[in-house]
């Protein structure tokens, strides 16, 4: 069985809502894309295309597609992630889509979590880029295997968090962490089964 990670830039306090550029995801009135950019540094942006060289196939939200669609195909293969995203096999969870124009892309059909364990089955990394509302979908069928996660230091009180109603309760591992200097901290962690509890108050 392969594994599915999750790789989101996010804020401290867990939006992840257009992290790219302003007219990202306006969705909802949100008025703050763009806000990773002040943040990035070369050594960090070297990281990020490591961790993406790694990925065997792509998994996508509708939105998250349309953008990088409208993206990557139009970079340089010289460019190691767009080299990496254009060949990558693109799996794309829509219920709107009819059609797919970026190479190597196919729509899921039928039940999210019977296609998302068969794609495990199918490929040693599965990668999900974003895709908010996809991913929280994953969350409520326990579909996540990691987390890896770019944490910038400003909070915004608004927009789409990473984690929404509905997160099935998880223990997790921290496996890798490094902090950049634009600001950044890298945070992976392996699903680690049950939350466990105690009694701080217990002598």
């Amino acid at each position: 069985m392969g594994r599915l990670t999750v790789d989101m830039f996010l804020t401290l306090d867990g939006v992840v809502q257009a992290p790219g550029a302003p007219e990202e995801d306006p969705a909802d009135g949100f008025r703050h894309g763009g806000w990773q950019a002040p943040f990035m540094d070369e050594e960090s942006g070297e990281a990020i295309t490591h961790h993406i060289a790694k990925m065997d196939a792509l998994l996508l939200g509708r939105k998250t597609y349309d953008i990088f669609a409208a993206y990557w195909p139009k970079q340089s293969n010289d460019m190691a992630i767009a080299k990496k995203l254009n060949a990558a096999p693109k799996y794309v969870a829509s219920r709107t889509l009819k059609t797919l124009a970026w190479q190597n892309s196919r729509l899921i059909d039928g039940d999210l979590a019977a296609a998302v364990t068969a794609l495990k089955k199918k490929h040693g990394e599965v990668r999900t880029i974003g895709s908010a509302g996809l991913v929280q979908s994953l969350l409520q069928h326990d579909l996540v295997d990691r987390f890896n996660l770019w944490v910038y230091p400003l909070v915004l009180g608004e927009g789409k968090r990473l984690f929404g109603t509905g997160t099935v309760p998880t223990g997790l591992r921290l496996v890798e962490s490094k902090s950049y200097p634009g600001g950044g901290v890298h945070l992976v962690y392996d699903k680690a089964g049950k939350p466990r509890y105690g009694d701080m108050t217990a002598s």
